[in-house]
């Protein structure tokens, strides 16, 4: 009994061997697969989001002494709207409308410490899902950018994020959350 020798297959007239149709199955089932994405990308829902407005909590010393920054209270409001921009860029997400809430949403005081209000707040939106955030300040070098996801049908924390950052300006700030929007929310 005679048995093939794959290597020798091209010499007798025989297409490909096993070192080359599994290459071809790989191939065809990417082709396919990357035929299908844009479709299946397109029929997908946006899940309804409701983004607040981060927060500052300053633990640095300059804080204690002199109180609230105005340019920082400017980056907050910054990145609170790159972050929408960069969510609804996605087209994973449309971004809710919270300014019929304000009155609420500043009632609420520190949304990071309110007990359960923010899924409140994001159901009244009609939202799926809400993203809160701070800044927490140590110093004016030592920064951290925080982002927590909740679920609004439970009412629970379902996920967060956060990144260091150095350096208090405007630049520090975005490129924190660029690397957050970029690396971990839409990254999973």
């Amino acid at each position: 009994m005679m048995q093939l020798d794959w290597r020798r297959s091209g010499a007798l007239g025989v297409a490909g061997g096993p070192e080359k149709r599994p290459r071809r199955l790989r191939v065809w089932a990417a082709l396919l697969l990357f035929s299908l994405a844009p479709w299946t990308a397109a029929t997908a829902e946006p899940v309804k989001l409701a983004v607040f407005d981060f927060e500052l909590i300053d633990t640095s010393l300059e804080g204690e002494v002199s109180g609230p920054r105005e340019d920082e209270q400017n980056r907050l409001q910054m990145i609170s709207d790159l972050l929408r921009t960069k969510l609804a860029e996605s087209g994973r997400y449309s971004i809710a409308d919270l300014s019929p809430l304000n009155e609420k949403i500043d009632g609420a005081g520190y949304l990071y410490n309110c007990n359960g209000c923010v899924t409140d707040l994001a159901a009244a939106a009609g939202a799926e899902q809400a993203i809160t955030g701070t800044v927490q300040k140590v110093s004016n070098l030592i920064l951290n950018i925080n982002v927590y996801l909740w679920d609004v049908k439970t009412g629970e924390q379902t996920g967060g994020t956060s990144v260091d950052i150095r350096g208090n300006t405007d630049e520090s700030w975005s490129r924190g959350v660029s690397y957050l929007v970029r690396n971990r929310i839409l990254a999973q």
